[in-house]
């Protein structure tokens, strides 16, 4: 790394902040030390006074005091709204079914689901053999394992093919290191076979399960195969390139394992017979730069969803299971330039799922036949999704259906009759659909390109005066799409007269992959100036004004949300930034941090200077600036290893230092949480209480 110097000079003094003191009746926000600190890249200096708040070993004490001092702040900040969020909170949990049971999925005879109990914070897993009359055997209980756990969250959760064995991973800090064990389901007992720092596993055989490690940072980088009783276990590869994550899977005909290296753009697979778990991997194709292949298995061949031979959007090819090579590879789906495809199998049917100007539409075709059909949907606006069939030799499509108006909804497709039945609706409360509208409006971006917004409202509560709060949302990254799904917390601000507001902006994939190209690498800002286009639209239209806009972003939508805090500050009443990207350059310039060398293929490798000057000109945390923010709360997780919490902790300090307003900043960090925060439900809709609070006691007309 090219890094010149680093100076560290003598500790300042300074006050708390630069703004006007907070009146008698409200606290004072903690002292954070300025301590000199630069490094010298491309020849340009770049300070970083709170580079003391980076601690990996997260046991500093000088660190640990400042990070509870701000909580401290922040709860005794928040402490006169505590009705208010109380209230919410009982709001927010009263719309939702306390006590449920998942739709059960059949799997070799078993039918497997979960259920909530009211009070409990996490999901019981439970089936019953041959029908669902059958008397319940519970097979693992979150609400158990998490017992004396502040965080408890599952990572792995594998069936073995007979299904008598169970393969789970858990995780008790939150830095998403787990641990892998496995329990026998016909006696209940765990077996001795435990193997820390294990991850993504797929069961060779009834006794052999494929597992992979990672490395400091995080990344996946060797697989392993464990036979069950065995002292050691088998290295089977090491991937070296730090921008590539290994995994595996099982084909949907069960006849294959699939092992797989991926980067941000790039992709790589091998592929073993099932039954045959000591023979090596076979390479499908050999990797090349900006080329992603996925495959799955049907008969004798392999269906490959491709960006193969310069398309610029997903198509699907064919090629004979002994003639794996690219060369071989036959069309079945030609590539169109806005549409993308994704597909699941069954032993006579695909399922394909198309995204066409940012809507997803479900496509079946008979594989024997080629006939084919698509599925109606009863909106203009919404989400499909996992679409899976109940079993390979079934040719019934189960699905998800949602959107901001319609709450998650499971389907099951007979794609032969083409009979659709609705297999449960989440319950939610003292709803009524009628009285709520969602549709989608484009603004313009600065550069002329029209940026979709998908809106969500209670038209009876619309003011022609543009005085509607509203909640701008954006994430914009990975090529990841903001797909508008139902979220019944969301009803405690559009009960109220807010507009929730869905932008999506480019460097997502919302309208396929080259809207991905165009908001990532040198093309970032287009990520912030479509945000900023869709805010000045929802002013310019009528639904908000600058006094009464909220903007959401978390994690990569921190980053956006950051950046457009420094970029746009008169456009917003509040910002809530959640585990917020928000310290890129520093980040992306430590290669031993989770994912650094990974993502040089989202936001560019600072070691290059075209790539250190673009992430310059847009991290947020080096660009604060002596400015009136608006209202804001940072969120992180103490022990996230995606964002580190030192990330939020920085860009709080520097805005405490340099803004000039008495605007109210909060920084709130969970001290067992990570990247997700709170584990539990509970605790998850507390702290949305905790948000929502903030929001309708800081804006007007409340």
């Amino acid at each position: 790394m090219n890094r010149l110097f680093c100076i560290l000079l003598v500790t300042l003094t300074i006050t708390a902040c630069a703004h006007v003191a907070p009146q008698a009746s409200k606290p004072e926000p903690p002292v954070a030390q300025r301590i000199a600190h630069a490094d010298t890249l491309h020849g340009v200096v770049v300070q970083d006074p709170y580079h003391w708040l980076k601690d990996k070993s997260r046991t500093v004490p000088g660190v640990l005091s400042y990070v509870e001092a701000e909580n401290a702040y922040a709860e005794a900040w928040m402490k006169p709204l505590a009705a208010l969020e109380d209230s919410l909170f009982e709001e927010i949990i009263g719309r939702i079914a306390e006590t449920d049971l998942s739709v059960p999925d059949k799997e070799d005879g078993w039918y497997y689901y979960s259920r909530r109990s009211e009070g409990l914070q996490y999901p019981i897993f439970c089936r019953r053999q041959g029908s669902m009359d059958a008397p319940e055997q519970i097979y693992l209980d979150m609400n158990e394992l998490a017992t004396g756990h502040e965080y408890y969250a599952l990572g792995s959760f594998s069936l073995s093919p007979d299904q008598t064995l169970l393969a789970y991973s858990y995780d008790t800090t939150a830095d998403e290191i787990y641990t892998l064990v496995i329990k026998d389901l016909i006696t209940g007992e765990l077996l001795p076979d435990i193997i820390p720092g294990a991850s993504d596993v797929t069961w060779a055989a009834a006794a052999a399960i494929f597992y992979t490690t990672d490395d400091e940072s995080g990344r996946s980088d060797n697989l392993w195969r464990h036979d069950l009783g065995a002292d050691e276990d088998t290295h089977l590869f090491y991937e070296p390139d730090g921008r590539f994550y290994l995994y595996t899977y099982r084909t949907a005909s069960d006849e294959y394992i699939v092992m797989g290296a991926g980067s941000k753009t790039t992709s790589e697979m091998w592929v073993m017979p099932a039954d045959s778990p000591d023979e090596p991997f076979e390479l499908v194709a050999p990797r090349e730069q900006g080329v992603e292949y996925y495959l799955d298995h049907r008969d004798d061949g392999f269906f490959i969803t491709t960006n193969a031979d310069g398309a610029s959007s997903y198509k699907i090819a064919w090629t004979h299971e002994d003639s794996l090579g690219r060369e071989n590879w036959r069309g079945y789906i030609p590539w169109r330039e806005t549409v993308d495809v994704g597909c699941t199998i069954s032993q006579d049917w695909m399922a394909v799922i198309e995204r066409v100007d940012g809507v997803r539409r479900l496509r079946l075709i008979h594989l024997d036949s080629g006939e084919e059909h698509y599925l109606s949907m009863p909106e203009d606006v919404y989400t499909i999704g996992g679409g899976y069939f109940t079993e390979y030799e079934d040719e019934t499509l189960r699905f998800t259906y949602t959107s901001l108006a319609t709450p998650h909804s499971v389907y099951e497709y007979n794609c032969r009759t083409r009979e659709l039945s609705l297999l449960k609706q989440q319950e939610v409360k003292d709803y009524d659909a009628s009285l709520y509208h969602t549709e989608r409006v484009w603004a313009t971006a600065s550069d002329g390109v029209k940026v979709s917004i998908t809106l969500f409202y209670r038209p009876d509560m619309l003011r022609a005066d543009g005085g509607n709060p509203c909640y701008l949302e954006g994430y914009g990254a990975y090529g990841d799409p903001n797909d508008p799904m139902f979220f019944s917390a969301m009803l405690s601000l559009v009960d109220r007269g807010f507009v929730y507001a869905l932008a999506h902006v480019r460097g997502g994939g919302d309208l396929g992959q080259q809207w991905h190209e165009d908001g990532r690498m040198l093309h970032k800002a287009n990520t912030f100036s479509d945000y900023i286009a869709c805010a000045e639209y929802l002013v310019d239209s009528g639904y908000t004004n600058p006094d009464q806009l909220v903007g959401y972003g978390a994690s990569a939508g921190g980053l956006l949300i950051g950046a457009v805090a420094n970029m746009r500050p008169d456009l917003f009443a509040v910002i809530i930034a959640d585990v917020p990207f928000v310290d890129v350059l520093n980040t992306m310039l430590d290669p031993t941090l989770s994912a650094t060398i990974s993502e040089y293929e989202e936001w560019g490798d600072p070691n290059e200077e075209r790539y250190f000057q673009s992430i310059l000109g847009y991290c947020p945390y080096q660009n604060v600036t002596a400015q009136d923010y608006p209202a804001m709360i940072v969120l992180a997780g103490f022990y996230d290893p995606r964002v580190n919490y030192w990330e939020p902790a920085k860009l709080v300090a520097r805005l405490r230092y340099l803004k000039t307003d008495d605007n109210p900043l909060l920084l709130r960090t969970d001290m067992s949480g990570g990247h997700a925060g709170a584990s539990g439900r509970y605790d998850f809709y507390r702290e949305l209480a905790m948000q929502y609070a903030f929001i309708i006691h800081t804006l007007p007309n409340f």
